[in-house]
C-alpha cells in the first residue's frame, strides 16, 4: 500500500491581526479543494474578522440612535475631507494589489514588484494621513477617554488601522520573496492569500467610512 502523502503545513502561525500565511513563500495545494492551505487559512481569519467589526459597527450604529446630536456636544466633528481622499487612497491600493496577483498569474515578475511596490506604498501614506488626523482629533478634546463616542470611535477605527499595518507587515514579506524570483504563475499561495486579506481591508474601511463618516 502506497503511504499517504505528507500534508504540507501552513507556513507561518496563525495572528490575531496579521492574516496567516501570508508572509509564506510559494506553495501547493495543501487539501482536498486544490486551494493553497494560505488562502484557505486567511479565508477562515476573514470570516472571524467579520463578525468582529460587525459587532463594532452595530455598537457604533446604536449609540449614533441613542443620541438626539452628532457629534455629541462638545465633540469635534471628523475630518471628512482629508478622510475621503485617505479612502481613496486605500481604495486605489485594492487596484494595485490585484494587479500583482494578475502580474504573477502570468508569469511577469517584474510586474508583480512594481505592483506590489505601489500598494506598500499607498498603504504607508494611508496609514501616516491617519494617524496625523488622529493627532488634530485629540488636541481638538477627541480621546479615546473623553465621552463613550470617542472610546468607541478609537476602538473601531484603531483596530482597522492594526488590520493594515499587519497587512502592510505581510506585504513586506511578500515583496521580499517576489523579489528573490519565489513565485511562479504555477505557485503563488502567499500573493493570492495577501491579495485576499489586503481586498478584505479595503472593503472593510469602506463600509466603516459610510457608516462612521458619512453616516
Amino acid at each position: 500500500m502506497e503511504a499517504v502523502s505528507e500534508i504540507p503545513a501552513l507556513h507561518s502561525s496563525p495572528g490575531r491581526l496579521g492574516a496567516p500565511g501570508l508572509g509564506a513563500g510559494p506553495d501547493s495545494p495543501g487539501n482536498a479543494t486544490g486551494i493553497a492551505s494560505s488562502v484557505l487559512a486567511v479565508a477562515i481569519f476573514i470570516g472571524s474578522e467579520i463578525m468582529l467589526f460587525g459587532g463594532l459597527l452595530s455598537g457604533f450604529i446604536i449609540l449614533r440612535a441613542g443620541n438626539p446630536f452628532w457629534p455629541p456636544p462638545g465633540q469635534p466633528r471628523l475630518p471628512l475631507l482629508v478622510t475621503t481622499l485617505n479612502t481613496a487612497v486605500l481604495f486605489v491600493s485594492a487596484w494595485t494589489v490585484l494587479r500583482a496577483l494578475r502580474a504573477v498569474r502570468r508569469g511577469d515578475s517584474q510586474g508583480l514588484t512594481s505592483a506590489l511596490v505601489a500598494t506598500l506604498a499607498l498603504g504607508l501614506t494611508f496609514l501616516a494621513v491617519q494617524g496625523s488626523e488622529w493627532m488634530r482629533l485629540i488636541r481638538y478634546g477627541l480621546t479615546a477617554g473623553s465621552s463613550v463616542y470617542g472610546g468607541v470611535f478609537y476602538t473601531l477605527v484603531g483596530l482597522h488601522a492594526l488590520h493594515v499595518a499587519a497587512a502592510v507587515t505581510a506585504l513586506a514579506a511578500v515583496l521580499g520573496l517576489a523579489r528573490a524570483g519565489r513565485y511562479s504563475r504555477t505557485s503563488h499561495g502567499g500573493v493570492a492569500a495577501l491579495s485576499m486579506y489586503w481586498c478584505f481591508v479595503v472593503a472593510l474601511w469602506g463600509v466603516i467610512y459610510v457608516v462612521v463618516y458619512l453616516g
